[in-house]
This record gives C-alpha cells, sequence and structure tokens, in this order.
C-alpha cells in the first residue's frame, strides 16, 4: 500500500533530487497551453537562462526535450548520427556504454575508448583513435555510476580542428560544476531537470550549437526520432510553430528552479557541493568508508563514490535508513555491494539532509559519536563562512 511520507523522506540519490522549494510551488500554477504567448515568454527565459548554464553563446539553439536525461541523449544521437558515421565513445561506466549502445541503434560504426571502473577517461587514448574519419566523439562528462569526472576541457582541445562534433553528457554537471560550451568548444550537450537543478523529472534541458545544427541540416536521410526531430524542436522553440503538446507544469517548475541556481550563482553552488563533500569524507571516514576514485582530480563531486568498510551488510543498512525515511544509493552491477553513492546536486547539498543521515547512521552502526563529528565539520566550514546554512 502506497504510505505518504512527503514530509519525512530524504532522498540523498544521485537522482533525482529534492525538489526546490520555488519549483515546488511553480508546480501548482494554473494550466495554460502550450501554445499560449505566457507560456512562449516563460520558454524564451529558459532558452536565455540555459545559455548561461551552458556556457553557450547566442547562436546555440537550447530548448527542453519531454522526457528525461536519456532522451536527451538518445535525441543527440538520431538526429546528429547517419547509418555508417564513425562515433567516438568514451565508455568508463553504464552512461558512456550507454552511449555506445544507442549510437549504435542509429547505425553507427562505434570505437570504444575505454577505462577501468573508478578512472577516468586518457585524453591520450582519445587521441590515438581520432582522425579525420570521425564525425563524433560522444563522452559522459560526470559517470553518475563510478563518481568519475571525465576530462571533457581536454578532449574537446583534441576534437577542435577535426571536423568532429563533441557530444557531452552534462547529466550530473551542468548546473552545480563548471560548463563552458562555447570556451570547450561543445556542440551538443544535455542534462536532466531532476538533477542538479532539483526539479522535478519530465525534463531534458539541450544545448545545440550551430555548427551541429548544420550538420543536422545536411543529413542525407530525415531523423528516424520524429518527436525530437531537431527541426521539429526549433519550430516550436523558435517560430512558436505547432510540433507536440509540451509538459507545461514542467516548464514552470524548471524555469523556477533554473531561475534559483543563476541567482544563488554558479561558483556558490560549485564551492556549496565541494565542501560538503569534504565534510561528509571526513565524517565517514573513521567507521572505514573511502573514496572508491583513487586520484582526487578524477572525483566526481555531485555524486560521492566511497567505498564500503569491510563488513558493512549494503543492502541491510540502506533497506534500514530507507525504513527510517532515507534514501541512499548502492552501486550498479560490478559495484553492487562495494560502494554507496551519494548525491551532492542541488538541494540535496545541504549540511540539514546529510545530518539526517548521520544520526540515523549512528544508531544502525552503533557510532554515538557520529552526529557530534559531523556538525564539529560543517561548523569548521561555516566559521570560514564559505558554507550556506
Amino acid at each position: 500500500m502506497f504510505e505518504d511520507t512527503h514530509d519525512e523522506h530524504v532522498l540523498l540519490t544521485p537522482g533525482p533530487t529534492p525538489i526546490h522549494p520555488r519549483a515546488q510551488r511553480a508546480l501548482t500554477r494554473p494550466m495554460l497551453g502550450h501554445m499560449d504567448p505566457e507560456v512562449f515568454a516563460l520558454n524564451s527565459e529558459i532558452q536565455r537562462d540555459l545559455r548561461e548554464m551552458y556556457g553557450a553563446d547566442e547562436g546555440t539553439l537550447t530548448a527542453l526535450l519531454a522526457g528525461t536525461g536519456s532522451l536527451g541523449m538518445e535525441a543527440g544521437f538520431a538526429n546528429l548520427v547517419e547509418a555508417g558515421d564513425e562515433v567516438l565513445v568514451c565508455a568508463n561506466g553504464s552512461f558512456g556504454r550507454r552511449m555506445a549502445e544507442m549510437a549504435a541503434r542509429y547505425g553507427a560504426k562505434v570505437r570504444l575508448v575505454t577505462a577501468p571502473l573508478g578512472e577516468a577517461i586518457d585524453p591520450a587514448d582519445v587521441a590515438a583513435q581520432l582522425d579525420d574519419s570521425v564525425s563524433m566523439v560522444a563522452v559522459v562528462h560526470g559517470e553518475t555510476s563510478t563518481g568519475v569526472l571525465n576530462p571533457v576541457p581536454e578532449i574537446a582541445k583534441l576534437v577542435r580542428g577535426t571536423g568532429a562534433l563533441l557530444t557531452v553528457d552534462a547529466v550530473t554537471t551542468a548546473g552545480m560544476e563548471p560548463f563552458h560550451m562555447q570556451g570547450w568548444g561543445v556542440d551538443y550537450a544535455y542534462t536532466g531537470a531532476q538533477k542538479c537543478l532539483s526539479a522535478p523529472p519530465g525534463l531534458a534541458p539541450v544545448a545545440i550549437s550551430e555548427r551541429a545544427f548544420s550538420r543536422f541540416r545536411a543529413r542525407r536521410t530525415p531523423p528516424p526520432l520524429w518527436y525530437c526531430d531537431f527541426g521539429g524542436l526549433r519550430d516550436y522553440w523558435v517560430d512558436h510553430s505547432y510540433h507536440h503538446t509540451v509538459p507545461v507544469n514542467l516548464h514552470f517548475a524548471l524555469h523556477a528552479a533554473l531561475r534559483a541556481a543563476l541567482d544563488e550563482g554558479l561558483d556558490t553552488r560549485q564551492a556549496r557541493v565541494r565542501l560538503m563533500g569534504r565534510v561528509i569524507e571526513r565524517t565517514l571516514a573513521p567507521l572505514g568508508f573511502s573514496p572508491y576514485v583513487r586520484r582526487p582530480q578524477d572525483r566526481l563531486p555531485t555524486v560521492l563514490a566511497l567505498r564500503l568498510p569491510e563488513g558493512l551488510d549494503d543492502a541491510g543498512v540502506r533497506g534500514a535508513l530507507r525504513q527510517r525515511g532515507i534514501s541512499v544509493t548502492g552501486g550498479l552491477g560490478p559495484t553492487a555491494g562495494v560502494i554507496w553513492r551519494l548525491g551532492l546536486m542541488g538541494e540535496s547539498a545541504r549540511p540539514e539532509p546529510y545530518r539526517r543521515l548521520m544520526t540515523e547512521l549512528a544508531g544502525l552502526l552503533g557510532e554515538p559519536g557520529l552526529v557530534a563529528r559531523y556538525d564539529a565539520a560543517v561548523q569548521e566550514e561555516l566559521a570560514r563562512d564559505l558554507l550556506p546554512a
């Protein structure tokens, strides 16, 4: 039986994240039609704010796809890849492998650049496979499955001037981590509303460069995915002509959450997530938790991947936490039972939700000093005026 626990539940997963209060209020706005002038005005503000979030230039088409981040991934391959195209995919986790599968389904000849789980893609390995026949390079910026931050700026330097497009999965980075689409030379980027922006699931904010749109226009065949055809997307978002019915209430909420993120300041959000990560690592280290990703520069700040202490009953402890109203996510595939992946995106990257976690863990693990240690770490950061309360 469904139990309404909306006043109690603490969501500390790698997505979705707790909905921002401004987004929650925006969901209650009266419905408007998707062709209403007020909705088009709101959409224009969303486009402007997305360009700021992505660091994109004025010529970049920004829009919302009516689906989650995986639709953003699929739309890129459906519109920018044709059968027989050579696509170089960087795969060092579940979502890189998903990119490879999607590209192949759209007829691409996929070349893989891989790295062991918990390690970042080596740009030298990309350079070794990058030649004039490659039409696209695709990489996950923050590999959610393992907590790895891939070196997109370095990979982008290699791609520039080759003629290949650069597609970047920014699902766990855009809005909370440095992202410079124009400066790096990214051609297509996407994220999910429910990640760093703390909006409800169901929208994929995308950014399409002029170069990518030119590639789309030069297609030999129509895109096989009608719903997210970039031409139809532009018709609605730029020319205000009908393509399909968009989820207007989710647009209201995304607009509010995105504006809240920009009002807070992207630099402030980046500092907040890093500091919370240090607080959590410091608190849990005496229990035997340790970073899964060996090199500090390869650690994804927004998804804190921690190796579990020897002997910890992963499923049992997480199940007990869920009974107490706290959701924590374990590993995927080979890392199941090996790591926890703690979400530090949007509204989850704040002291209070993680204090709840420490309070419950203290009881479950018999560690009465855990909360005091957490409080001391938080106060130390607050004393430096770096971490918002």
